[in-house]
């Protein structure tokens, strides 16, 4: 290989030889020279080009030698909000999406992309009279009641508002309630069902939705105070398909400060079983209210345990699917290569009705794919191949075994040293133009605010000429970790290079997932065990309550921070959840392995005490 100096003294030679006009460029041939052999230098060396570039730029400039015409202006770049997607888009499937569709298409044919209505099954038995056994049906029971109309959307909608009106005081899971609208909304359902004009299961049932998604006219606040007058010119595309399929939208449901924990600009929305404690979050909202039976289901999102968390505490059923499966449209983007929407529901069976509506290609998001889903409630556990961690929960475990299940043990599940999360610098910059206003409100030079001490919780840093009014110097605030200078400053200082070459080791991590999951469909292990690198790998997963007992809840899971502090907290009992983990775009066959232990159990069925 040539050493740097024989690179050089090669140049020399060629723009020796080479022609050079000095009329054209006003440069004589020693200084074109001398200006191109410094750029040859800064490369050979590895000198900042900014340096070489900048002695160019002082005799006029390499593109002036070349053109002879002056530089033009810089034009200003394009202003960018939240949600102008980047050019790089995350595939989960390792193979990438054009070979996954070739392959469910060999294996399947091209009509298992057909998309299958939920079929739910008929109402059997006495209708309950009483408000209370009505809201806390499941959202499918729900559905059967309206579809052989023996109660009104309008009667289930009356029910849930006058609950809300009840119990949110205590709660604190409603930013917006949209009362007028959705008894119009329930009206026209019920008119259209008389009619004959039968939307499918989601018709007259209703619903609340995370306070990240747009929806026209309406306030879409984020969770910070910031944003609580933003007005939408345009409906989110899961509040699309929902209305299309007739369900009727409640209220716009909390969400933790710009999508963590779960506190907010209202405070914090709490557990409906055990008030002392937060629902967590980010989907604190959707948690706390479907739990307490003030909604058949609600929307949330999890970019890293933003739907299995509130869950999980809230002692609910939910699904995060698999990246790509439900447009994000019309939300707030948190990271583009992780945020997913997913239901939140009482039972299983409520998740896979909804998801049928929910899922598929949305042509302005172009993350998402059009996979089968074929809920069975039928499934045969003993078909599957069924991976069961050490550390999976006793009790589901027994119970699916009872019912069929062939386990494989399985053990830790693959990583990769040295991978990045692309959470810091995705929401930096979907964040940037936000962080940029707070700056200039707040007179912080974003050049020099890297070299601002900070502490634990204290959200601004110790210096007081970057405190907010009102706010003393070391404060703690249970918002700190979601607050605008920490979470979405700290990615601005990350290198593109070092980002990059982590989305490398990710996608690295991507493939070793692939091969740990090519002989298992699903698995079950510890209820959080997996959050963490699913958030890279995309993987879906289902949760589900399998016993009644009294919680052990620790700090973490989005909403905890604000809860450590409290003194030695008293918990009630409630139903505790767990985790099963699909391979990709298994969607439907976690669910309907759920829904199997919730047959042959009741532990879904229990309400808090409020």
């Amino acid at each position: 290989m040539d050493s740097p100096l024989d690179v050089l003294e090669q140049a020399e030679a060629e723009l020796a030889a080479a022609e050079h006009d000095e009329s054209v460029t006003g440069v004589d041939r020693r200084q074109f020279m001398f200006y191109s052999l410094v750029a040859a230098a800064a490369t050979t060396f590895g000198a900042q080009a900014a340096g070489a570039q900048g002695a160019v730029a002082r005799a006029g400039g390499m593109g002036s030698l070349a053109s002879g015409a002056a530089q033009p202006p810089q034009v200003p770049p394009v202003s960018l909000g939240n949600g102008e997607a980047p050019a790089l888009q995350f595939m989960p499937y390792p193979g990438g999406t054009g070979a996954l569709m070739e392959k469910v298409v060999r294996e399947k044919g091209a009509a298992a992309f057909a998309r299958t209505p939920h079929a739910v099954e008929k109402w059997s038995g006495a209708v309950p009279t009483n408000p209370d056994d009505l809201a806390f049906l499941p959202a499918h029971r729900i559905s059967a009641l309206i579809k052989a109309r023996k109660i009104t959307s309008r009667q289930i909608t009356d029910i849930y508002l006058a609950r809300i009106e009840k119990l949110n005081p205590t709660l604190n899971f409603v930013v917006t309630l949209l009362a007028s609208q959705a008894r119009a909304e329930a009206d026209k359902a019920d008119a259209e069902i008389a009619a004959g004009k039968y939307r499918g299961p989601l018709h007259g049932v209703p619903y609340g939705i995370k306070d990240l998604f747009a929806v026209k006219g309406v306030p879409t606040t984020w969770g910070s105070i910031d944003f609580k007058d933003q007005i939408a010119d345009a409906d989110a595309e899961v509040v699309v398909r929902l209305r299309g399929a007739g369900a009727v939208l409640l209220a716009k449901l909390a969400t933790g400060l710009f999508a963590q924990n779960d506190w907010w600009f209202g405070g914090r929305t709490n557990n409906p079983w055990n008030t002392n404690i937060g629902s967590s979050g980010s989907s604190t909202g959707p948690g706390s209210a479907t739990a307490a039976g003030c909604v058949a289901f609600s929307i949330g999102t999890e970019t890293q345990g933003s739907i299995v968390s509130p869950a999980i505490r809230n002692g609910i059923s939910a699904l995060r699917p698999t990246f790509g499966r439900v447009s994000r449209h019309g939300g707030m983007v948190l990271a583009w290569s992780m945020d997913r929407v997913g239901p939140m529901c009482r039972t299983a069976e409520d998740c896979a009705m909804v998801f049928s509506v929910l899922h598929g290609v949305d042509e302005k998001d172009a993350s998402t794919v059009t996979m089968p889903f074929q809920f069975d409630r039928n499934l045969k556990l003993a078909s599957l191949r069924i991976g069961v961690d050490p550390a999976a929960p006793k009790e589901l475990v027994d119970t699916l075994r009872g019912l069929g299940m062939n386990p494989k043990t399985i053990g830790a599940r693959p990583t990769v040293a040295g991978g990045q999360g692309a959470l810091g610098v995705e929401s930096a910059a979907a964040f940037d133009f936000f962080v940029q206003r707070k700056a200039k409100e707040m007179g912080l030079d974003l050049n020099t605010i890297f070299d601002t001490p900070r502490t634990g919780n204290a959200p601004y840093g110790n210096h007081v000429a970057s405190l907010p009014k009102g706010v003393e110097a070391g404060a703690t605030n249970p918002m700190a970790a979601a607050d605008w200078n920490p979470r979405f400053f700290g990615g601005r200082a990350t290198r593109g290079f070092d980002f990059i070459q982590g989305q490398r080791r990710r996608m690295l991590l991507v493939a070793k997932w692939g091969e740990f999951m090519k002989d298992l469909d699903l698995f079950i292990a510890g209820p959080n065990a997996d959050v963490g690198a699913n958030a890279q790998t995309g993987h879906p997963c289902a949760v589900l309550p399998y016993k009644f007992d009294v919680p052990q809840f620790g700090g973490g899971g989005g909403g905890g921070g604000a809860n450590a502090a409290t003194p030695a907290p008293v918990y009630k009992a409630q139903p505790i959840c767990g985790v099963i983990t699909g391979n990709l775009y298994n969607d439907d066959l976690i669910l309907s392995v759920a829904h199997q232990f919730q047959k042959a159990t009741d532990i879904h069925t229990k309400r808090p005490a409020l």
